[in-house]
């Protein structure tokens, strides 16, 4: 199938799928050309109307359910700005997975790309070579290195002038001076370039949702200081907070945006682990992003939305006048500790249904509640991976070590409790099947307490070859 539109006075091919593409048929090509060389091929007519309009209601379902920043990129993409947000879907690698999940079944063919700036999101997506491709945080500019001139979205005379010097890709722009390169490209292609790179900051417009809960702010006289933004954001969010609690809802993200005099934009967005409308709360959040705004010359003009939004009922008391002790909500301290040094550093431990003890343990969010703990006394801390021992002294077949050396010191035991005998997980790997682990408790004589175990059970060979390990300290 192959789409045919009006591009200026005559008809071209606009777009074609990987069955034309296989038998010449090519975007840009006049479509009297297409016809005659695969007369039995399906044209049809493009509608770019339906396809902005499509587009568009994309664009309002990111921001609804995904992100507060949604835009739409000219012709056939979307920009999805995911800071700030991308811990309410797991992280990048899972928001990635599940939104190629969500196109599959929508029916589209998509390619994702994550990376620092928009503009490379954008090249990486349309010419990188894979699906999906994640750029790592400060290496963009290698990332964008093997792509086409093309990737940039330079104008059509910008593309003609740097294959005349002999520009093919974006490594041969990045070591020429940027002086030189302007008057050769031309000083737009040089923004292109530079928005790419993330040295000069690309706006983007997003899609505002009629429905979101939304308030702003004009000021008779522009502000500037950090005190001023912060009593004006309080005022935003109380006036906030009365529009969802009449709506019945809470917020999970925020979008606040303050415009300059001299009509730029500033806009910092915060995420909430769960649904609140509490302004303490949100306006403790909005406060670490305050040294981020640029006043410039002045803010004269303020937004605040609440593009993430769910329902939120009453607390129900009835626990508490009865004498019941409520389970304390980790939200907020969760909101404000990731609000610091990040959503992803923030977690909690549970426990997990093994025997082994590197497997009974999982990182989960932090507003989960763990599940029941095994009266099992484990280290405080528990290496990723056990460390071996060496020059052990101990007596077989179910004595603790007496004496060993880790990590190039020796210790010796004063005292030990065990063994508690583990055994290997068959289902999971046939040579788990006979494998034992005996642990103990150890202290050796200045104090310190050790997990540490043998492998095998001092009587059948093939339940471990009787080395010794650690596995992680008390105190």
């Amino acid at each position: 199938m192959a789409l045919v539109g009006k591009v200026g006075r005559r008809e071209e091919v606009v777009a074609a799928c990987l069955g034309a593409q296989a038998l010449g048929i090519r975007p840009g090509m006049a479509a009297t050309h297409a016809r005659a060389l695969v007369s039995d091929l399906d044209f049809r007519p493009a509608e770019p109307e339906a396809d902005a309009a499509l587009l568009d209601r994309l664009a309002l379902l990111a921001v609804r359910r995904w992100s507060p920043t949604a835009a739409v990129t000219p012709n056939d993409g979307l920009w999805i700005d995911l800071t700030g947000c991308e811990h309410l879907h797991g992280g990048e690698d899972r928001f990635c997975r599940r939104l190629r999940q969500f196109c599959r079944r929508a029916g589209f063919t998509a390619r994702v790309a994550v990376a620092d700036t928009p503009g490379a999101a954008h090249a990486l997506a349309r010419y990188g070579r894979e699906g999906l491709i994640r750029v790592e945080p400060g290496k963009t500019a290698e990332a964008l290195a093997p792509l086409p001139i093309a990737s940039l979205r330079l104008s059509a005379t910008a593309q003609a002038a740097a294959r005349k010097f002999g520009f093919e890709r974006i490594a041969d722009l990045l070591p020429v001076a940027r002086g030189p390169l302007a008057r050769r490209l031309g000083l737009p292609a040089i923004e292109r370039l530079d928005q790419a790179l993330g040295a000069v900051a690309e706006p983007i417009t997003p899609r505002e949702d009629a429905e979101v809960p939304f308030v702003e702010r004009r000021l008779l006289e522009p502000i500037g200081s950090a005190e001023a933004i912060e009593q004006v954001i309080g005022d935003l969010l109380g006036d906030l907070a009365q529009v969802l609690q009449e709506r019945g809802l809470g917020a999970r993200s925020l979008r606040l945006t303050g415009l300059r005099v001299d009509g730029g934009e500033q806009v910092v967005a915060i995420g909430t682990s769960r649904p609140t409308r509490d302004v303490s709360h949100l306006l403790r959040l909005l406060k670490l992003r305050i040294d981020r705004i640029d006043p410039g010359m002045g803010l004269e003009q303020f937004w605040l939305l609440a593009p993430h939004t769910e329902p939120l009922d009453a607390v129900d008391l009835g626990a508490v006048l009865a004498g019941n002790t409520m389970v304390r909500d980790p939200s907020r301290l969760v909101d404000v500790i990731a609000g610091r040094i990040g959503p992803s550093a923030v977690f909690r431990i549970a426990p997990v249904e093994s025997h082994v003890p590197e497997r009974a343990v999982a990182q989960v969010d932090a507003n989960e509640q763990p599940g029941e703990w095994p009266a099992w006394q484990r280290p405080i801390r528990l290496f990723a991976r056990p460390e071996p021992l060496f020059n052990v002294l101990a007596l077989l077949p179910d004595q603790p070590p007496r004496r060993f050396e880790w990590r190039g010191k020796r210790y010796t035991i004063v005292g030990g409790d065990g063994p508690e005998r583990v055994h290997g997980e068959w289902w999971r790997r046939d040579a788990e099947t006979w494998a034992v682990r005996d642990y103990y408790r150890v202290e050796d004589e200045e104090g310190g307490r050790y997990w540490v175990f043998r492998r095998g059970d001092g009587f059948q060979d093939n339940t471990g070859d009787l080395s010794w390990w650690i596995h992680g300290v008390f105190g």
